[in-house]
């Protein structure tokens, strides 16, 4: 893996036409480390990632990638050092997913330096290692929802950037899936220390996931640093508006979310004549 790359934000807003999402926003990705960005839906997180990714413009402030105004970098150069997977992507009609794969090694070519053996290593690694390699001649637009995500995750991997930004990689995968990828995630952030930002919803997996998280409400960090830290029975309450025990995961110790049922639901599950 290449010299660690740093990211982060300085007074940054962020906004859809004179509607503003994210204002004047500072913060820094953990260098080496990966971060969850958890919130409410429409709290800003997936803003703040695109963002973060040169994907909006900021009305104010700058995003700052290896001490540079991302938006005076070349974008060949970006893309070598920041890999994204947005919340949706749409594939050109007819793609194969090998060749949908392929793409990811598009900033590597140059004029003297055409699609190599180590392209094509890098592309059979990313299919294996995100379990699409059997269906590497199918058409994208002919897969599930959950074939489709892992191709474009493959996608992401075979860039083989030391920062990767992912926007609810976990969306449209069931729960066996969703553990896989996470955990693939974890071993590239451990076995090859890349930098992870993940956008996620479920907090049971950020806690269990990530080394940082980032908790955000309207448009605002509200907290940030290790789970043990931010994910708290006071917090959720504050931030999601939801009652709660915070107990350690038996698993891994890490905090482990159980929302309050509501008097009825109790009542119900213990009266074994309504079972």
């Amino acid at each position: 893996m290449t010299d660690e790359v740093r990211l982060g934000a300085r007074d940054l807003s962020l906004g859809y036409g004179a509607t503003p999402i994210v204002e004047g926003l500072t913060v820094d990705v953990a260098p080496g480390a990966v971060t969850a960005i958890v919130g409410p839906n429409a709290c800003g997180k997936s803003t703040l990632l695109r963002g973060l990714a040169r994907l909006m413009s900021p009305a104010a402030g700058q995003v700052i990638l290896d001490g540079s105004d991302i938006s005076r970098l070349r974008t060949k150069d970006v893309a070598k050092r920041l890999g994204l997977l947005p919340q949706s992507s749409i594939a050109p009609e007819g793609i194969t997913v090998a060749d949908l794969v392929t793409r990811g090694r598009f900033p590597h070519q140059t004029m003297l330096r055409q699609f190599s053996r180590a392209d094509q290593q890098a592309v059979a690694d990313a299919m294996a290692a995100t379990g699409v390699t059997a269906i590497a001649g199918r058409p994208v637009d002919q897969l599930s929802g959950g074939q489709r995500q892992r191709v474009w995750i493959a996608m992401v991997l075979a860039q083989q950037t030391p920062l990767i930004l992912l926007d609810e990689p976990t969306t449209f995968l069931d729960i066996a899936h969703q553990i896989e990828l996470l955990d693939l995630f974890a071993d590239l952030n451990a076995e090859q220390g890349c930098t992870i930002v993940a956008v996620l919803h479920d907090l049971n997996h950020a806690c269990r996931f990530a080394d940082q998280i980032i908790a955000m409400k309207s448009g605002a960090i509200v907290a940030q640093g290790n789970p043990a830290d931010v994910i708290t029975a006071t917090l959720v309450e504050e931030v999601y508006g939801l009652k709660c025990q915070v107990i350690d995961d038996p698993e891994t110790g890490t905090p482990l979310v159980i929302p309050r049922a509501s008097s009825r639901l109790r009542a119900r599950r213990q009266d074994p004549s309504r079972r």
